[in-house]
Order: C-alpha cells, then sequence, then structure tokens
C-alpha cells in the first residue's frame, strides 16, 4: 500500500486526512453501506498515530458521511455533498448514487511557460503551474484534465494532488473560491490525450472549459476536460 503524503506546513493533518477520506466517500472509492479501511491500515497509509486518524473519522461521522459501530467497524451512510445552496448536484455525485466509482491519477505537475495568445498566457502569463490528472470511471479512464494554476503555487506541496480534491489544495494554500464559469463544445483532443483515453485518432469528444474565480474576481484556475461520453453522458441535474 502506498504512502500518502500530507503537508507538514499546512493545516492540520487530521483535516487534510479528513477532506482526503471525504474526497473518497463522494467518488465513490468507499462505496455507501460499506466500511472505510481500518484505524491501523489509515495509521500506516498516511503515516500518523492513531489519535491523528480518529480526529479525522471524528470529523465525518460529526458532519453525516461516516457512522462508527462498536466492533464492527465505520461505515459510509452519505456520498453525497451537505452543501444547501442549491439543489443541484454535481455530476459525480450523480454518478456516485447510480454506483459508479470515480478514481483520479495524477500524471504530471510542474511549471510550464505558456503558448503565447493562449488562453492561459492571457489568463496568467508567461508561466504557471500546469497539472494533468486522469479521471477512471470504474477503473476505464473517461476525463483528461488539464489545469492551469498561478505560477506561485509551484512551490506549494503537490504530493496530495492525485488524492485530494483539487478546490481542497487552493483552500490550503489560501486561495478561496467564489464562482464558477464553464463553457462545453464538441472537440477532438490532443494526440497524446487520445492516447491516454485509449481513443483512436478523431474521436469526437466533449469538451468542458472552466474558469474559477476568487473573491476579487480574478481567475485562480483555467482547466480543459475531455469526457468520453459515448462510454457515459455527461448529466446535470436539478431538483425544485
Amino acid at each position: 500500500m502506498a504512502t500518502v503524503n500530507l503537508s507538514r506546513r499546512k493545516r492540520p493533518l487530521y483535516l487534510q486526512i479528513k477532506n482526503i477520506l471525504k474526497d473518497r466517500i463522494l467518488h465513490g472509492q468507499y462505496p455507501l453501506d460499506t466500511n472505510i479501511p481500518s484505524e491501523p491500515r489509515l495509521e500506516e497509509e498516511f503515516g500518523v498515530s492513531k489519535i491523528t486518524v480518529r480526529n479525522a473519522i471524528k470529523e465525518l461521522v460529526a458532519e453525516g458521511y461516516l457512522e462508527p459501530s462498536s466492533g464492527k467497524g465505520t461505515k459510509v451512510v452519505r456520498n453525497t455533498s451537505t452543501a444547501k445552496r442549491s439543489t443541484w448536484k454535481s455530476f459525480t455525485e450523480l454518478l456516485v448514487e447510480e454506483g459508479h466509482r470515480m478514481q483520479k491519477r495524477l500524471l504530471s505537475s510542474e511549471l510550464a511557460t505558456h503558448e503565447p495568445e493562449s488562453a492561459p498566457h492571457r489568463l496568467f502569463g508567461d508561466e504557471g503551474l500546469r497539472v494533468e490528472r486522469l479521471y477512471l470511471l470504474n477503473g476505464e479512464p473517461y476525463i483528461y484534465y488539464v489545469h492551469y494554476l498561478p505560477s506561485h503555487l509551484a512551490t506549494a506541496d503537490l504530493s496530495a494532488l492525485g488524492d485530494h480534491s483539487l478546490y481542497g489544495f487552493l483552500e490550503e494554500n489560501d486561495i478561496e473560491l467564489a464562482n464558477f464559469r464553464d463553457e462545453f463544445a464538441v472537440a477532438t483532443a490532443p494526440p497524446r490525450i487520445e492516447e491516454a483515453l485509449g481513443l483512436p485518432p478523431g474521436t469526437p469528444l466533449l469538451r468542458r472549459l472552466r474558469y474559477s474565480y476568487d473573491d476579487t474576481g480574478e481567475v485562480v484556475e483555467y482547466s480543459e476536460g475531455f469526457y468520453h461520453t459515448a462510454m457515459q453522458p455527461y448529466v446535470v441535474h436539478f431538483g425544485v
């Protein structure tokens, strides 16, 4: 079992573990009505003490995601967000409710030079942090994301990005998100992305562009995502 590296300079370790476990619940890695790994396994995975793991689990119990049972482990009892600001559900939440699993794989993270006149160049200047991640749906390549972030984040601890929410990473680096803008189109992906998704050249894909803004109106994230929607349609669900 690989050890997950935690930042020793940012938020308390138990909160970092809580957010990672929560992200796994929301992505279906720990399915509803199943137990999360035992405390000793989590201690080994994160390289922390028993009390640190227990504090992380207590937070998730308090938020209603987990339910402890004496001698029977700790069970997942909810796998959707607690946000009450609207009745909409995220795409990932809908997939997890239907019994799917979504996993993230960090492919690369580096300080990159932006192409002149490109969107990242326009938003962040000559350089910025570029993060590439592959999303797996039930173990199969489904989404390829390239995230562009301000250059100063290249000095942050990036080790947890493969197993953590990108937005959790931004919050831990003192960036508060205020709103988002998404744009959708049908497009073909660059050859390296087609190869990563296991698709023949020229396959039409859903292309999603996301702009994330902080509370001053500055763009703090620009992402380009390619979705293999022939495998699973992209769904938006609104409640009433």
